[in-house]
C-alpha cells in the first residue's frame, strides 16, 4: 500500500492542474479507499493494485489528450470525446471506463449523462487454436516447466494469470492409492486429467527458486524470487504472450467450452467464479443452459 501510495504521488507530480486534481480524487475516492477496505493480512492487496495502476495510467493519458486537444477536462467532457478516444487507440483505454463511472456517480461532471462503455467486440481464440496451444505446452519445449504449467492452467481451466500466480501448493490433492489428483479453484475441487498431471506431478518435484532452507517450505505453487513471494503475475503474462497466446481471448475461450457442456452455475463454483460472470459468458458464448427450466416439459 506504502509502494503504491508513493506510485500515485509520483504519478501525479508533474501533471498539469487540470489533469492532476481529477485523478486525485479518482486515486484517493475510489482506489485507495476500496484497496484499504478489501485488504486483509490473508489477502494480498497485488491484483487490486495492479488493476488500479492500469486504470489510473489509462485515465492520465485520456486527460491529457482533452485538454491537449480539446481543452475540456473531466468536468465537461463529452460522450463524443469518450467515444472518440476508445475508437482510436488500443483496447487498453477501456479501463477508462471506471473513471467515467467514478466522475458520473461523484458528480464531478456536469455536462449530463455520458453513459457507459461497453465493448463492442470480445477477443476469443478459436477452439483449434486453443487445442493447438495446450498441446504445444504439454509436449512441446518452447518454454521452461514452470511457465508451460502456469499456460495450461489458462488454458485449461480459464484462470487469470493474476490468480494462477497466487495459487499454493495445498489446492491440489492426490490421492495416493489411484494416483489420481484435483485442483480446487472454488467451493470444489476439480480433476487434474492426464497428461497434464504427469507434468504438474514434475513441477511440484522440481518448483523453481527454492534455494534456502526456509524457501523450501514455500507455500506458492509458483515461488518468486522474493523469499516468501510468488512469481509476479506480470512475468508470467510477458513470457506466455511472448510464445504468441492471447491471454484473454484464450480465457474467453476456454470459459466458453466449459459453459457449452455445463450449467453456468456449476462452471462458476468450479472454476472459481462467480455466477453472474458465468451467465454472461454463456449468453455470449450462445449456451442454452440459462433457457434450460424453461425447456424441461417433464420433472
Amino acid at each position: 500500500m506504502a509502494r503504491f501510495e508513493t506510485w500515485v504521488d509520483d504519478k501525479l507530480r508533474d501533471l498539469s492542474e487540470e489533469v492532476a486534481k481529477p485523478v486525485a480524487q479518482f486515486a484517493t475516492w475510489h482506489h485507495l479507499r476500496r484497496i484499504r477496505s478489501m485488504t486483509t493480512p490473508e489477502k494480498s492487496a497485488q491484483a487490486p493494485v495492479h488493476s488500479a495502476k492500469q486504470e489510473i495510467t489509462e485515465t492520465i493519458k485520456f486527460l491529457d489528450w482533452l485538454w491537449e486537444t480539446h481543452q475540456r477536462t473531466a468536468a465537461n467532457c463529452t460522450p463524443q470525446d469518450i467515444e472518440t478516444w476508445l475508437a482510436t487507440g488500443p483496447t487498453t483505454r477501456k479501463a477508462v471506463r471506471t473513471f467515467i463511472v467514478f466522475i458520473k456517480n461523484t458528480g464531478t461532471h456536469h455536462r449530463g449523462d455520458i453513459g457507459h462503455y461497453t465493448a463492442k467486440t470480445r477477443t476469443a481464440i478459436t477452439q483449434d487454436q486453443r487445442v493447438a496451444w495446450l498441446r504445444e505446452l504439454l509436449t512441446g519445449t518452447s518454454e521452461s516447466l514452470t511457465y508451460r504449467v502456469a499456460g495450461i492452467l489458462l488454458l485449461l481451466y480459464a484462470q487469470p494469470l493474476v490468480r494462477v500466480a497466487k495459487l499454493r501448493t495445498d489446492a491440489i490433492e492426490t490421492n495416493e492409492s489411484t494416483g489420481n489428483m484435483w485442483i480446487t479453484f472454488g467451493p470444489h475441487p476439480v480433476p487434474i486429467p492426464e497428461p497434464f498431471a504427469d507434468l504438474l506431478r514434475e513441477h511440484l518435484k522440481g518448483r523453481p527458486n527454492l534455494r534456502t532452507g526456509s524457501d523450501a517450505q514455500s507455500p506458492w505453487l509458483f515461488p518468486g524470487t522474493r523469499a516468501g513471494q510468488p512469481l509476479h503475475p506480470n512475468g508470467i503474462m510477458d513470457r506466455l504472450r511472448s510464445l504468441g497466446i492471447d491471454l484473454r481471448g484464450a480465457r474467453n475461450t476456454a470459459l466458453d467450452e466449459h459453459l457449452l457442456v455445463s450449467p453456468p452455475p456449476l462452471v462458476a463454483d468450479a472454476l472459481g467464479y462467480s455466477h453472474q460472470i458465468a451467465f454472461l459468458h454463456a449468453d455470449a458464448a450462445g449456451d442454452a443452459w440459462s433457457r434450460y427450466v424453461n425447456l424441461r416439459t417433464k420433472p
